[in-house]
């Protein structure tokens, strides 16, 4: 028998809920909701809110994650509810209020902001990962277990199950066999309620966006929206499926063949789910994003209805009859959608999508390639322009970020960028995910004293680039920036070098980023590698290149990786150099036909091919640490990116006279 229980409230995922749609709530409370997005509300006053609530549907404990329904890594306004709620913006961070207490967990990239943003007299930031600091499973099943002794009966945790991933109930459901000796039922999950934070909120909650759709064209999509489906159905034939579904945004973008701008900062996609039948195609939208003609025209082999009706389609699929069996991988999936179909009738492997969209075909690569390349030349037009200013004047991060996504502008098909652009200046150049703001105390101006670590990139219609840089324009960097520089750049030479057999997992790789590092006694703490998208997100799965080695997806012909080594000295600097990188054989003739085998007793080889066309710094290298075979490395690089950048510069230009000098071959003597 399972050793202590978690139920579930029998009324279960109400369609009523408003977290799926801007539908407005029968619920109602009294606030002031005329202020900026409910900014200036005190946590006092909207706590007392949130609690009333609770009180009122007789919740102990309610969750407030960060996610949206779609599980994004960035979230639309509207969904920033546990921003509105706890006053912390971070990326990360789940708040947990209970009838007394008021919790935030995040991890340790916003420790500091955390304490800044909260209101200590409400608010106890949990600091996850550290010592004897329970996760927030952990937690609730202490409370639960704690509850149960003390009153008898299961504690009643609150959760909109549209922004919980489906991991969420088992992990809890884990947690309390593992905490309890017998079968009690010490928690309910009570899910059927519209989300509460929207109803603090009121009037105050920006609207869903619901930017058009745009059709991503064949010239760079590369495959038809029937070829994707055909091979998605032939893969559900023999996964017994009779329906397929798309939840997270890329997936739905790339399957269609459709790109927005607006739905989601920095990501080309449009809020909707997606599905497919053996004899269907079903778009769940907002029908104000798909008004265009050129649009409905592209989708008239599509079924298009309102974005909530998935829910309903769900479960009428399965009840039409037992033999139905829906495709859903549940590791990026709500809870809401995965809930209302039985465990017999799910089938919860990898989508078909997801392996497609990882592999580029050869346009999406050279729509890649083309994205890289005037990416080179706006690189050049900015750090010409820096150069030259930094002889006359300081300047600030801000303006830094400014000056580049400007240049960056000017160039052909250029959207926006593909996230935040990471400035740091010195000790800014040590916080990963730091964020240049205006009039805060950590802004920091870039004078000829200190190096900069610039993390960018930009969406444009054909690709989508991410590059980082570290620059110091002055005559006497420290020996140990330039000692860690150099190791770091020799990381991602040992990655961008490697040739390995298929079916090799990436994070086999990982080690050849840190083993000059290593040497040295040093290290950093993220992964080396994340894929890229194609016009798409800038981080994409299932591949990457980590010391994690739980992630054992084989790198792939025409995958597009990062390749992003680093070194970070907290309170003085950060190094970080990252190319983009595709996948390629070894043997052309594998490429022209990848289902060729290898001769018996052979393997077929992978190799990298450089994508970021953007020179290294040459006069920060320690060149008794370089080996004569990375040096030419690095001038056969500069050569190349001299040779496609050049042709989108002027002669003469401060740009290409910066890029003539950068492109040099380095010297040995």
């Amino acid at each position: 028998a399972m050793r202590g229980a978690i139920t579930r409230s029998s009324k279960l995922f109400s369609t009523t809920t408003s977290s799926t749609s801007n539908t407005t709530t029968t619920m109602t409370v009294s606030s002031s909701s005329s202020d900026d997005n409910g900014a200036h509300r005190s946590a006092a006053s909207k706590l007392s809110a949130l609690r009333s609530k609770m009180e009122a549907l007789e919740l102990d404990i309610y969750l407030i994650p960060s996610d949206d329904p779609h599980l994004s890594e960035y979230t639309p306004e509207a969904y920033k509810r546990r921003g509105f709620l706890t006053d912390f913006h971070g990326s990360a961070g789940t708040a947990v209020v209970s009838k007394d207490e008021a919790l935030l967990w995040t991890d340790s990239r916003y420790f500091n902001e955390a304490n800044l943003s909260l209101d200590a007299d409400h608010w106890v930031l949990m600091k996850g990962g550290m010592p004897k600091v329970p996760t927030i499973v952990e937690w609730l099943v202490q409370q639960a277990a704690k509850y149960h002794a003390d009153h008898s009966k299961p504690l009643r945790i609150g959760i909109d199950p549209y922004i919980h991933p489906a991991s969420f109930e088992k992990e809890l459901d884990e947690a309390v066999e593992k905490k309890m000796q017998d079968d009690a039922e010490i928690l309910t999950l009570v899910t059927s309620n519209p989300n509460l934070i929207d109803v603090v909120w009121g009037e105050a909650r920006p609207q869903l966006p619901a930017s058009p759709f745009r059709v991503h064209p064949l010239e760079y999509a590369g495959a038809t929206v029937q070829q994707k489906v055909t091979e998605i159905r032939n893969q559900m034939e023999e996964k017994k499926a009779t329906l397929s579904v798309f939840c997270t945004l890329d997936d739905v973008a790339y399957l269609l063949n459709m790109r927005a701008m607006g739905d989601i900062p920095t990501c080309p996609v449009g809020i909707a789910y997606a599905t497919v039948s053996n004899d269907e195609i079903t778009l769940y939208c907002d029908p104000a994003k798909i008004q265009d003609d050129q649009v409905k025209g592209h989708l008239k082999d599509v079924t298009c209805k309102p974005y909530d009706d998935i829910v309903g389609d769900l479960k009428a699929h399965v009840k039409a009859s037992n033999k139905n069996k829906v495709w859903m991988d549940t590791s990026r999936a709500n809870l809401a959608l995965v809930s209302v179909v039985p465990t017999k009738q799910l089938v919860k492997d990898q989508n078909a999508v997801t392996p497609m969209k990882a592999s580029k075909n050869d346009a999406e690569l050279k729509g890649l390639q083309e994205a890289h390349v005037v990416d080179g030349a706006a690189m050049a037009q900015f750090i010409s322009w820096l150069e030259t200013t930094l002889e006359e004047r300081e300047v600030s991060e801000v303006e830094i970020d400014q000056q580049l996504t400007g240049e960056r502008a000017k160039q052909p098909g250029f959207l926006e960028v593909s996230f935040p652009t990471i400035a740091g200046v010195g000790s800014n150049g040590a916080i990963i995910h730091y964020s240049a703001k205006e009039g805060t105390d950590l802004l920091k101006y870039l004078d000829k004293s200190q190096p900069i670590l610039i993390d960018s990139g930009g969406q444009y219609t054909y690709g989508t680039t991410d590059v980082t840089r570290t620059w110091h324009f002055g005559d006497e960097p420290s020996e140990d920036f330039i000692d860690a520089y150099t190791r770091v750049l020799k990381g991602n030479i040992g990655v961008d070098s490697m040739i390995f057999p298929e079916n090799t997992p990436g994070f086999v790789l990982d080690v050849f980023a840190r083993k000059s590092l290593w040497e040295a006694g040093l290290d950093y703490g993220h992964g080396t590698g994340h894929g890229v998208g194609a016009a798409l997100n800038v981080h994409e799965g299932p591949m990457s290149i980590s010391p994690r080695w739980n992630n054992k997806e084989f790198l792939k012909k025409g995958m597009v990786l990062s390749n992003e080594p680093g070194y970070y000295e907290d309170g003085n600097f950060g190094v970080r150099i990252e190319n983009l990188l595709e996948i390629q054989y070894v043997d052309p003739k594998y490429n022209d036909d990848p289902e060729m085998e290898a001769p018996k007793g052979k393997k077929k080889f992978l190799k990298f091919e450089k994508l970021t066309m953007i020179p290294i710094q040459k006069n920060l290298i320690k060149m008794e640490l370089m080996k004569p075979e990375e040096l030419d490395w690095l001038d056969a690089y500069h050569e190349d990116v001299f040779k496609k950048v050049s042709p989108l510069l002027k002669q003469g230009t401060p740009a290409m006279k910066w890029l003539e000098k950068s492109c040099g071959k380095i010297d040995r003597s």
